[in-house]
């Protein structure tokens, strides 16, 4: 994922997907990517916390086999949970059984309906596969809090800049992105309620 929001021919690619929600609704879909993890996920879901706001926790099946008690934090907390493959898989970089195989995988320790890819890649094949089982969803606002490119400013600015109605706001819970977090997420939260964004969930 190396753009904030994608283009149109590349929504073309997966229309089936899930890139934005209601354009006529003020209201955003926060999303976390990758984890859980010990160094960020506690942060994370303190912060939501205090801003009385729910989220979606893209999750990595291993990660969710070596923290089982941080999977059972976001679920207590009220957070939905999505599958994100078992080992981060690139979709273009296997054949489709592995692939789709992996997130099985995983989804015997999450238990999702919803599903993303990381990166956003996957062959046709395993789109057409995945959708029959899962909502795919993708992201109308990548922060790029993971890019070591970027500063905390940057990635806030990158939310005040492209944050509309129906965004689907992505954010990653990763050793890349904690310390940028640390300072834009609650910056980021605080502006959105500013502007009178409501935070919602996927059905």
């Amino acid at each position: 994922m190396i753009i904030e929001q994608p283009s149109i021919w590349l929504r073309w690619l997966f229309p089936g997907a899930t890139w934005r929600m209601n354009r006529n609704e003020r209201s955003v879909y926060l999303t976390f990517d990758d984890g859980p993890i010990p160094e960020s996920t506690p942060f994370i879901l303190q912060t939501l916390k205090e801003f009385g706001i729910h989220a979606t926790f893209f999750m990595v099946g291993d990660n969710v086999r070596k923290y089982p008690d941080l999977y059972r934090s976001i679920v207590a907390a009220g957070h939905q949970v999505g599958n994100h493959t078992y080992h981060h898989l690139g979709g273009f970089k296997h054949i489709a059984k592995t692939y789709i195989e992996d997130v099985e995988r995983a989804n015997d320790l999450i238990g999702a309906h919803l599903f993303r890819p990381p990166h956003g890649a996957m062959s046709h094949s395993e789109y057409i596969w995945l959708r029959r089982k899962y909502r795919i969803v993708m992201w109308d606002l990548v922060t790029r809090d993971y890019s070591k490119w970027l500063s905390a400013d940057d990635v806030f600015n990158n939310v005040r800049r492209y944050a509309r109605n129906g965004s689907i706001i992505t954010f990653h819970d990763s050793v890349k992105s904690i310390d940028k977090l640390r300072t834009a997420l609650p910056r980021s939260l605080k502006w959105l309620k500013e502007q009178d964004y409501e935070f919602k969930t996927f059905e």
